[in-house]
Parts: C-alpha cells; structure tokens; sequence
C-alpha cells in the first residue's frame, strides 16, 4: 500500500496509518453525554488555562494487555464486530524505555469499530503476571470502554450466545431519578482476559447524534473509557488542570439499577465526564460507597493483564511531560522517547501515571508521520 504523510497542522495524526479522530468539526457539541444530570455549576470547569504545547487535542485510542493475541481478536472481530485494521511487532531500546521493562519484545493489533480505535498489546517478552483475583468494579484499576450499541436487546442475545462472562445481572434501564439519563441501558460483562465492558443504548433524546445516524448496525463505536478514582479532586488535577480535559458534566448514581449494573451492593457513584476536543470520552466513577474498592496494584507492570492505557494526542509531548512532572504524578516512562520508526504510528511519546495509577500515553501530533498501510 502507498504511504501517508499527514501534517500536524492538517490533521490530529494518524497511528499505524489510520486516523483515530474524526475532524473537529464533526464532534458533537452537547456537553454531556454521560449517564446522569448535568448540576448547573458543571461548567464552572469546562475550561482551564493550558500551555497549548501540552494541551489534550484527541483520545487517540484505548488499549490494555493479553493474553492470547489471536484469541483476544476473535473475541472482539466475532462478538462485537471491531475491524482488525493493523499489526505490528517491535521490539529495541527504545520500547524498553517507553514501557518501563526490559527486553521487550511486544505484538500490537489495532481494531476500530465506527470512528473509534483499541489497541491490543501482546507482551512474548517480558512474561506478564495475571490480573488480581476477583476483581470488582469498585476496584481502583477498574478500566473499561463503552460500546454503544443501536438495540440493546439484540446485543445483549449476542453476547449470550457468545457465552460471555457476565458481570450485569441483566441490562439495566437507567431510572426516571435522574431525568437526563431515563431510559439509556447499560450492561457490563468481560472478556477472556476478564478485561470490564460495557453495551450501552441511548434513547433517541440522548447522546450524541452520531450514535443515533447508523442504525443499520449494531455496535457503532466507543462513547468513553471510564476509570474508577479514589478522589475526584485528585483526578482533576490531572486530566482537567494538567493536561486540560475540559469538564462535560457530572451526575451522582445510586438505586437498584446501578448496584445491578455494577455487581456492587450498595453503590454510589459520583460521576465525572471529561472531553478533549476530539475522541471518546474519560468518565470518572468515584465509589462514595462502599468505599472498599482496592488500590491500583503499586507493581504494576505494562506487560500484566491488568494494565491499560489510554493514548491522548498532545502538540508536544516534553511539554506535557513537564506539566505531569511538575504536578508531582509518577511516570512509567523515565523521559518522552523517540522511536525508531512509525510502526505505532508515531515517533515521540511518553507513558504517565494518573492519581490512581490509571496510565496514560501521551503522544506527540507535530510534525510528519510516515505511516504504511
């Protein structure tokens, strides 16, 4: 296939050869699209004074750690029709740096489903450890994405035929209560890892446009990955101040509905949903009971099963990196590292811990990127 050249200027940037955001002048422009109500103070923090060199432009794409690479793409090609779109294997220096590991040796998938992207690493070297047993949502490295489906109940027939692991007791209509989120269904479940997903509907008044323009499917994309935080504050601090993550709206959700969606008895969730200009979502669930949920395990390596990592797109990825580092939040990543080539799509970018160990790539938009397809 040709090569693309893409400029900075011109686009966001393209990884592996595939643009992860669509322009944006195509993103919606409602604040909120979560699942609760949006308090009249929500906008008191949409905005904050970022030096632009660091500033969010794009959610690139979510990825996390496998086991069985072929497996984990059956699963998501088959069950949730995701397009396999590129492959790459690397390995060098250079990797070993940006992962925090040695000798790395790493086999990466792309999938998209509709405009949005994931990324599948599968580590031959170093060998991973398994994720913690019996892992609840209310766990701080609970990671997962939103996949918005057109019918609910068609989707979840799929998954059930599909025999996935459950975590729902069923899809979840989202009360009257908060009448911004009335009647949007929800239902997690996981993967052969035992990576969190989430199916979620919106009803015709809610979400956004886009997810209501594509009915001929039945998975259409990812709305947002959701992370639970110890301390909204905390996280603030991160995405909103350090790397300006606008806020989209919060919302408090609690009754029967999300203790069955979740699988945790008694929750109550302060919801917090943050925006780039481009890309999914990063919604903050913030457990304010039960409060047992544990901490993000301290080791925590890339190559484990629980790692996850999401790819926000930067202008400049030593300036963001200064920003993290002044704001005192822990790198995965020594330094931004040069690559030695475009097999990722990218040449510089550096891995960060948020507040509660939750990392985040940050990769570098300026410049060229010479990618094959």
């Amino acid at each position: 296939m040709k090569p693309l050249t893409v400029s900075g200027a011109t686009a966001l940037v393209l990884l592996g050869g595939w643009l992860l955001a669509p322009p944006l002048a195509s993103q919606s422009p409602h604040p909120w699209q979560g699942k609760g109500a949006v308090p009249q103070h929500a906008a008191t923090l949409g905005a904050v004074e970022v030096d632009h060199a660091a500033r969010a432009q794009a959610v690139a794409m979510v990825g996390f750690t496998v086991s069985d690479m072929d497996r984990s793409v059956a699963f998501y090609t088959k069950v949730l029709d995701f397009e396999k779109v590129g492959q790459a294997e690397v390995a060098g220096p250079a990797y070993d740096q940006l992962e925090g590991l040695s000798d790395v040796r790493q086999r990466v998938v792309r999938l998209r489903l509709g405009d949005e992207y994931l990324q599948l690493s599968q580590y031959l070297a170093p060998e991973g450890r398994p994720a913690p047993a019996n892992a609840r949502s209310n766990d701080r490295w609970f990671q997962h994405v939103a996949v918005i489906v057109s019918d609910m109940d068609s989707a979840y027939a799929r998954l059930r035929r599909f025999k996935v692991q459950e975590v729902s007791t069923g899809p979840q209509r989202l009360p009257k209560t908060i009448p911004p989120a009335a009647g949007i269904r929800a239902f997690y479940f996981r993967d052969p890892d035992g990576h969190p997903l989430e199916v979620l509907q919106f009803p015709p008044d809610k979400g956004d446009p886009k997810w209501h323009s594509a009915r001929q499917r039945l998975f259409l994309g990812i709305d947002h990955t959701a992370i639970v935080v110890r301390n909204t504050k905390a996280s603030l601090a991160f995405y909103h101040d350090a790397l300006g993550f606008r806020v989209a709206g919060e919302s408090m959700n609690f009754g029967a509905e999300q203790e069955h969606l979740n699988n945790v008895p008694g929750a109550r969730l302060h919801i917090t949903a943050l925006r780039a200009p481009a890309g999914p979502g990063i919604e903050f669930l913030e457990y304010l009971n039960p409060r047992d949920g544990r901490p993000y395990p301290a080791d925590e390596r890339p190559s484990d099963l629980v790692h996850w990592q999401t790819t926000v797109l930067v202008p400049d990825v030593a300036a963001a990196a200064q920003l993290v580092h002044r704001g005192q939040f822990r790198l995965v990543s020594s330094s931004p590292v040069m690559l030695p080539d475009t097999s990722l799509g990218f040449q510089r970018a550096i891995l960060v811990r948020d507040p509660d160990g939750h990392v985040v790539q940050l990769a570098e938009t300026q410049g060229e990127v010479h990618a094959q397809h």
